[in-house]
């Protein structure tokens, strides 16, 4: 076993390789950019060096900086987590050229794997049933054209070097495949590098099911059984669990033998995932007979947790012991599952604005107890920065079935608290709360079927108000005037000198305004005709109000107010109506940035004339790109960017008149 490894990573995964290396007793290397000076892999790690600036191409891409740091630290191997440098072949070699192991697949196996287009020739030959698509080396947008029309529509565009959703397109007809190929190939060369892309049939409602290998030096390989990857959105996953429901013994036993047929047909050693698109067949009745080769991901995938929690085996350790040399912990008959996993992904982004990723800082983090895990590579006041992946953590549960399971995670969901940025946690909350889910009718159109997930959450109901009232009051009661303490001025309680004593408040959420009363009592207020009380329960707040009650957490920041109630945070800003009131600024013909981001291509001049949902301008933001279109016809009478600029939220782009 090694002594010391490098981890060439960030975020949650660097964090949970350190954690196994250190019940190892193996000493570990960290490295990280200028932006994750603070980040908690850097403290947790025995070693850390800064490898360059935030931008990843200048810090976590530079395999040559990290090969030095790993010699000059003492590192005898190097683990490239997943993303990053994790599936490039000459990173590989490169570490081995320098005499350092790389805790993963041969090159050669990288390689193979590595363009979808040459994995699905490679699976081809070997006899594994593939999707009907174009994987050609030609890459002329004519002929990418008519192989579309050739396949026909709708297609599906994936960028062949990489995998997590970027560089893949849904084109529904032909009038949108030229759009569709150039945004493709912008986010396959933003992330990978290479843009070039293949082209499969759209399956309509398919499932996503992929089983994980593991393959040593000594000619053995296994599966540790399947993942349902399925609830999807932007073609990347939100949803995984293990094993997938409804999985026959016969048809499980097949898609294993397949995988590691596959993982043999390439010289596989280490961590891979063969991943499959399964008809999604009858709703309730598991996944039908038929199923295709889509890729294999020559690493750890993100979604490993499930797997370990139905195995209880720590597939990282088994990446340690492969890579040192040794044969794999267990064979194919020990490997058994044990009860049903569920994991979650919570990502710093907004649903409701096309899942645009938000960056700021975690004012508050209050992460679910009890019987389940979390895996996470930040801590309460950290900053989301723009640079890398949105993730903020991974939750996942495990019982004894899936339903035991899916009570503990809506149990945690509304124990998880986050405010400082937008959250996914309200679209987990309702996928797991959704009949459709509970009954395992699952396919990768699941979101879109079902849009009542994407709604925002409620208005605020009268405990979350009372309970803001409760803190406003509280914060004034500990103000007052100062001087004498004797001074009717320091009064705190809204007294009167004939009437009951009240106090009023303006709430707003959103566009809903809320006008308040609070009638001042000596051991509360009463709100309209109910009576409220309060008291402060390690660190919730204990509220009745007539005769509900509940636990909240009201946290406060100047006029903003955000009250968590079973986990929905509810945005409120306290309004002085005395104060002068600025006339809300119309947006009109102003193009506003929907997130932060960098300005890749502006595809108008001032003086054009444009129609409504012409594109403008791409913006791309943590890898993701996004089309600016017109509000409206008009003309383009002012550009304020343009491209390579580094734009805020909100920032004017273009205004139209």
């Amino acid at each position: 076993m090694f002594d010391s490894i490098l981890i060439a990573n960030r975020g949650e995964i660097a964090c949970r390789v350190i954690r196994t290396a250190r019940r190892l007793g193996i000493r570990t290397v960290a490295v990280y950019s200028e932006a994750d000076a603070n980040a908690p892999h850097v403290a947790m790690a025995d070693v850390a060096r800064c490898i360059g600036p935030a931008p990843a191409r200048e810090s976590y891409l530079r395999g040559d900086a990290i090969i030095r740091v790993a010699l000059e630290c003492g590192a005898q191997a190097v683990h490239p987590g997943y993303g990053f440098l994790s599936e490039n072949a000459d990173f590989a070699e490169a570490c081995a050229a320098a005499g350092l192991v790389f805790i993963g697949p041969p090159p050669s196996a990288i390689r193979a794997m590595g363009s979808k287009s040459a994995a699905k020739a490679l699976m081809e030959s070997s006899g594994v049933p593939l999707v009907p698509g174009y994987h050609g080396e030609a890459q002329a947008p004519a002929l990418l054209r008519d192989e579309a029309a050739r396949i026909g529509f709708p297609v599906l565009i994936k960028a062949s070097a990489g995998g997590g959703g970027k560089g893949m397109r849904i084109v529904p007809d032909a009038e949108s495949f030229d759009e569709a190929l150039m945004l493709a190939q912008g986010e396959a060369r933003a992330s990978f590098g290479d843009d070039q892309v293949l082209i499969e049939r759209y399956l309509q409602k398919p499932r996503h099911i992929e089983v994980q290998v593991f393959a040593d030096t000594h000619g053995n390989t296994v599966h540790l059984f399947e993942r349902d990857c399925s609830i999807q959105r932007r073609h990347q996953k939100v949803v995984e669990e293990a094993p997938a429901p409804g999985m026959s013994a016969a048809r499980r036993a097949a898609m294993g033998k397949a995988a590691c047929d596959a993982a043999r047909a390439i010289g596989y050693v280490g961590a891979g995932t063969v991943e499959f698109i399964v008809d999604a067949g009858v709703a309730g009745e598991g996944p039908g007979d038929d199923f295709f080769f889509m890729e294999m991901n020559t690493r750890l995938q993100v979604e490993h947790p499930v797997t370990e929690a139905i195995t209880g085996q720590d597939l990282v350790e088994w990446q340690l012991r492969v890579a040192a040399g040794e044969r794999l912990p267990l064979p194919q008959e020990h490997l058994h599952i044990h009860g049903h996993a569920i994991e979650v992904r919570v990502y710093a982004e907004d649903p409701a604005r096309d899942f645009a990723p938000s960056i700021g800082t975690l004012h508050h983090l209050h992460e679910p107890g009890g019987d389940v895990r979390i895996d996470t590579g930040v801590r309460q006041g950290d900053a989301i920065p723009i640079h890398y992946d949105p993730m903020i953590a991974k939750l996942i549960v495990h019982g004894a079935d899936r339903d035991a399971a899916l009570r503990k995670l809506r149990r945690a969901l509304d124990d998880y608290e986050i405010a400082g940025v937008a959250t996914n946690l309200g679209l987990l909350r309702a996928i797991a709360a959704h009949p459709a889910f509970a009954a395992a009718e699952l396919d990768t159109g699941f979101i879109a079927r079902h849009p009542q997930v994407m709604a925002g959450p409620p208005a605020a109901p009268r405990l979350v108000l009372a309970a803001a009232l409760h803190r406003l009051l509280a914060d004034e009661a500990q103000g007052g005037a100062a001087g004498d303490p004797h001074s009717p001025w320091n009064l705190t309680n809204a007294w009167r000198l004939n009437g009951e004593g009240y106090q009023d408040f303006v709430l707003q959420e959103g566009e809903t305004r809320h006008d308040l009363r609070a009638h001042l009592l000596p051991d509360g207020f009463r709100l309209g005709a109910e009576l409220v009380s309060a008291r402060d329960v390690a660190g919730r707040l204990e509220l009745r109000l007539g005769d509900a009650s509940a636990h909240l957490r009201v946290l406060r920041q100047g006029p903003a107010l955000t009250v968590f109630l079973n986990g929905v945070g509810h945005a409120l800003t306290h309004v002085d109506p005395r104060a002068p009131q600025d006339d809300a600024h119309q947006a009109g013909g102003r193009v506003l940035a929907p997130m932060p981001g960098r300005v890749l291509d502006v595809l108008v001049q001032e003086g054009d004339a444009v129609v409504r949902g012409q594109v403008l301008l791409v913006l791309e933001a943590m890898k993701v790109q996004m089309r600016i279109t017109a509000p409206g016809e008009g003309k383009v009478m002012a550009l304020r960017c343009q491209v390579g600029d580094l734009v805020e939220d909100g920032t004017e782009l273009v205004l139209v008149e």
